[in-house]
This record gives C-alpha cells, sequence and structure tokens, in this order.
C-alpha cells in the first residue's frame, strides 16, 4: 500500500479516551501535501473540526492533531492507524489532558464514491 492508496474520505466510528469509552460518529479526509505528509481533517459529530499531519509507512499512518475545544482552549493529540486495506483504518489516540489511563479508538470506513451498487 502507498500513500496516496490512503487519501479520501472515511465514515467514523469512534470511543473517547475516558473510562465510559463515549461513543462518537464522524468523518474524516485524509489528503497529501507538496512534502508527501498527510494532511488530516476531521468532524466530529455536526460541529467539532480537527486538523492533524502525519507521515505513512508500513501500512502505519501517524497523525499529530489538534482543535478548539468548547472552552475555546486548543487540545493536541496524536492519532495511530493499523491501515488494513485502502478502505478500513484502525487505530487508537491519546490527548495531552485526557485521562492517561485510556486510549480513544477509531474505525475509518472509506466513503466510495463512484459505488455502483448505489447507482
Amino acid at each position: 500500500m502507498t500513500i496516496k492508496d490512503i487519501t479520501g474520505t472515511y465514515t467514523i466510528e469512534g470511543y473517547n479516551q475516558n473510562e465510559e469509552k463515549t461513543p462518537y460518529r464522524g468523518k474524516l479526509k485524509l489528503s497529501i501535501d507538496p512534502n508527501n505528509r498527510i494532511i488530516a481533517h476531521w468532524t466530529i459529530g455536526d460541529e467539532q473540526k480537527q486538523t492533524g499531519t502525519g507521515f505513512f509507512k508500513n501500512n502505519i499512518l501517524v497523525v499529530n492533531f489538534n482543535y478548539k475545544g468548547e472552552d475555546q482552549n486548543i487540545y493536541k493529540g496524536v492519532v495511530v492507524y493499523k491501515c488494513l486495506t485502502p478502505n478500513l483504518l484502525e487505530g487508537f489516540w491519546s490527548e495531552k489532558y485526557g485521562d492517561p489511563m485510556f486510549l480513544g479508538e477509531e474505525r475509518c470506513f472509506r466513503i466510495m464514491e463512484n459505488n455502483p451498487l448505489l447507482n
């Protein structure tokens, strides 16, 4: 698999970095910058926007991300995805101020733009 194979848009299902494993859903868009680095844009729910940059090697994608919380503070973290196929990513993440006893989890499923089964 190459870095270009994983670019695109994914639906995400995840669990937050807390004891309750609070579930969430959203979208993830992956693109490549001129230096062959990953640019990531998440939309969690309908409102929360997160951005990040990262790198890809041996079917592992690592992205440093940040977002502005409801309290207007900037939160930072890192997510690591195993790229199981170009259409399925499985990952875990941690934020700097998250509960250190837990990791967040995320699964990403590629959104097929031209799926003939849907036409």
